[in-house]
């Protein structure tokens, strides 16, 4: 069975760091960009960053441009997501997917696989 499994959500205090992680299990992630995700309640979802294939194109909203850190490790068909300097708006569900090619767009058609989501909360 192809999915995605995110890991390493959790509750952090407001400018604390969390490092999200995206396995992959019945599908081999090297031919795949990947982009994350995050819906908060009530909001529409919204990407995060993306990464092509090779990780040598990334792209960041603005929203997290400079505190987000995306980068992938194809050996262990993983992709992480760094997350520093968090703020309470940053409290959302992540999510990210697979999509076939990088285009540094986050429409959702253009991703055929999703996870579940983790939870990350930034509250004091």
């Amino acid at each position: 069975q192809l999915q995605l499994v995110e890991s390493g959500g959790g509750l952090v205090q407001p400018g604390g760091s969390l490092r999200l992680s995206c396995a992959a299990s019945g599908f081999t992630l090297d031919y795949y960009a990947i982009g994350w995700f995050r819906q908060a309640p009530g909001q529409e979802r919204e990407g995060v960053s993306c990464i092509s294939s090779s990780g040598g194109s990334t792209n960041y909203a603005d929203s997290v441009k400079g505190r987000f850190t995306i980068s992938r490790d194809n050996a262990k068909n993983t992709v992480y997501l760094q997350m520093n300097s968090l703020k309470p708006e940053d409290t959302a569900v992540y999510y990210c997917a697979a999509a076939p090619y990088y285009s540094g767009s986050y429409y959702g058609h253009e991703y055929n696989y999703w996870g579940q989501g983790t939870q990350v909360t930034v509250s004091s």
